[in-house]
Formats: structure tokens, sequence, C-alpha cells
């Protein structure tokens, strides 16, 4: 009897997470588990601000993912996913194709631009490792080669979104800035950051709170905030903001890093199924709707927090956990078991890191600044590792300056 085939596309939090549950849960000849990924690593996405900046090697925001898989049980495909031809059961890739009995998207998330004019062409944004490395390059050359030209625009740095990776970047920045000023003889008053956020305020939906203070500290560590002020276009020395049509403020700047919108994978939009900024609105169970077969997780799925009927955000914690309710699901549907688990993200806690020994978070309904919510964000950083790779992970990869 022919074995059930699963794919997964995408190794990130949610991919790798479905993974990992599925060996654990079937057996050697209860299915064939096939896990799709461009790249032969998986990297910390929560990670990337960090080697955005400089302040950690991009080499210690990833790992192989042949290191956390049982080679018996799942089969890895290196390479680039084109298209899900869900009426045929199969999908494309760059270099092959598969054929598929349940499927899993967690392709992740792209860059949305909203269509501002010079974004794509002109501004970084912190996506992947390759895009990290860029942007730390880009950076470090600005300081290195500043006595050359002696243009003080080089230095200028300005951080559109003030949502949590923006304020994340902004943390790391602010601690790698007096480094590069002492590496390359750059009097620190020359640098100027600036955080521009079209929202009326940092860290919408956040406690209110926890916002006053990153903002103080940020601001205590030399970060303009421009808030309610919209990026309107961006060149290639800067960009143009406005807080109305006729308000233009131009603004030169050496580097640009966009931090303010995700959308879903555009191969969600490529293969026709209904979404809405490539996001597919999935059912309680996370399959897609009209698709029996197709599971959709991570940045590419919208779940409606019905409390306050809006989506909740795709964080790696709410794809982690998306991962093991699917992995649970499709393997009752392989046992014939229809009572599939519907699933309701079980927010532990949310920290939002200012630097290596700083951050601000609610964990468990309690309020933390400062080196307890630090503490926190490495104890949830560590446990991300430990759940999908084990203490191996975790102690190879982890984070333990605690203080």
């Amino acid at each position: 009897m022919k074995k059930p085939k699963i794919v997964i596309l995408g190794a990130g939090y949610g991919g790798l997470m479905t993974a990992t549950k599925l060996q654990k849960a079937l057996g050697v000849n209860e299915a064939d588990i096939v896990l799709v990924n461009k790249n032969d690593y998986h990297y910390e996405t929560t990670w990337l601000h960090e080697a955005s900046a400089g302040t950690l090697h991009h080499d210690r925001v990833r790992y192989d993912i042949k290191n956390v898989l049982d080679r018996n049980k799942v089969e890895f495909v290196q390479d680039t996913v084109m298209e899900i031809k869900a009426e045929e059961k199969k999908v494309l890739l760059e270099k092959s194709e598969l054929a598929y009995d349940y499927l899993v998207v967690a392709l992740g998330g792209e860059s949305e631009t909203f269509g501002i004019k010079g974004l794509k062409e002109y501004a970084f944004s912190i996506v992947n490792v390759n895009a990290a490395r860029r942007i730390r390059e880009h950076i470090e050359y600005q300081f290195s080669t500043y006595h050359d030209e002696q243009d003080d625009n080089k230095l200028a740095i300005v951080v559109g979104g003030a949502g949590f990776t923006g304020i994340e970047f902004l943390g790391e920045l602010v601690e790698r800035i007096p480094k590069l000023c002492q590496e390359y003889d750059v009097e620190q008053s020359k640098v100027k950051i600036m955080c521009v956020e079209a929202a009326p305020t940092v860290l919408p939906g956040f406690d209110p709170e926890l916002v006053k203070y990153a903002v103080s500290f940020l601001e205590g560590k030399g970060v303009e905030f421009k808030i309610g002020t919209a990026i309107k276009e961006c060149a290639p020395d800067g960009i143009k903001v406005g807080k109305g049509e006729d308000e233009i403020e131009e603004i030169k700047a050496g580097t640009v890093v966009w931090a303010a919108g995700v959308r879903g994978n555009a191969v969600i939009e490529t293969s026709g199924i209904e979404s809405m900024r490539a996001r597919v609105k999935v059912e309680p169970d996370l399959r897609a709707p009209g698709f029996n077969d197709i599971f959709i997780i991570g940045d590419c799925a919208l779940v409606i927090n019905e409390e306050i009927n809006r989506p909740y955000p795709p964080t790696a914690q709410i794809a982690m956990q998306q991962g093991i309710a699917v992995a649970k699901n499709i393997a009752k549907l392989m046992r014939n078991q229809n009572d599939l688990e519907k699933f309701v993200p079980d927010i532990k806690g949310t920290v939002c890191s200012l630097g290596d020994h700083n951050a601000i978070g609610v964990v468990y309904g309690k309020k933390l600044v400062g080196t307890p919510a630090s503490f926190m964000k490495k104890v949830i950083d560590n446990r991300a590792l430990l759940m999908i790779g084990g203490i191996s992970l975790m102690l190879k990869k982890g984070k333990f300056n605690f203080i």
C-alpha cells in the first residue's frame, strides 16, 4: 500500500516545528515526509536585527536543517518553491516538482513596501541572513569611508517603522554605533539615527507604560523619533516624509532600513489561493478554505483574534504553536480521526529587546523592563532552539550572557 506523502514548504519556525513533530508522531512506514527549503539552513528571524546591526555574527543566527531532522523519516530537498498546483496536488519547484497527499505551506513572509516610490530600490529590509549581512556591511562601509568624503549625511541612519523589528534594530544600533565610532575615529555627535513611523505611536498595541520606557531609553541614546509621519519616497541619498499631502520634508541619509511591513509569500498569490496581501484567512484547524489537504501557517496564515476582531501578529511564538497543531492534525487525518484540533494561540508573553542587556515585555501578565526583561528574552530565544533541536542545539546556539 502506497504511503501518504506529506510535503512541508519552508523551514522557518512553523515549517521546521511541523517537521520535527511529525517525525516523532509518525512511524517510518506511516508516511513519506518531505521538507523543502531554499537554503540548507534555518535562520532565527527574531535575531536578524542583531546581525543587521553587527552586534551578532550572521553565522550565529542560523543552523543546518539536517542537524535537527531524522533522516530516516524526513527527506530534505533544497529548492525554491515556484507554484502550488492545488487541483493537481503537486508543487512546482525551480528544479523539479513534488506530488503530495498533505501539504503544509510555511513559506514565511516578505517585506511589504505599500507601493512607496523607491523603497524597493534604495532601502534595506531585515528579511533574511544575506540581507542582514548587507545592512551590517553597508553601515560599516559608511563609517570606514567617512573621512574620505567628510559628508555627515553618510553617518545618518533612518529606520522606517517603529514596530518590533524597528525598535529592536534601533536597540542594537545604539549599542553598535559607539564601537564603530571608536574603530573608525568618528566623532559620535556626527552620527544621526532617526525612526519614522506613520502610526500615532511607537509599538502600536503594546503597553503604553513600557512603550514610554523604550522611547525614553532610545532617545537617551540619541535616537530621534518622527511619529505620525509617513515615508513618501526613498532615494539614493535619503527619504521624503510628510504628515499630510502638502507637508513634505526631505531627510538626507546614507542608510535607510525599512522595517515597517510584512506580507505573506508571493507563491500564495501565484497559486491562486484566495488571500489578502498573500495571507490566507485559514479555517480554525489551519486548513486553507476549500482545501482539505492544504494547511497554511506562519506569515502566510491569517488567524483572527475574536476578542478584538483583528488578526494575531505573525510571530515566531504563534508559528511554532501552529506547527505543533498541524502535525497533530495531519497525524489524525492519516489515522482517519476527524476531530481535528482548533488552533487557539497561547500567548505566554511578548518581549522586545533594546540591545543586549535591556528590554521591555509582558510575561504571564507581568510587566518587565531592563535586565529582567532582557533575561526573559534570552530564555524565550533559547526555548525556541530547545523545542526544535533539543538540548544540543540550545547549548550550541543559545544565548547565555544573562547579565
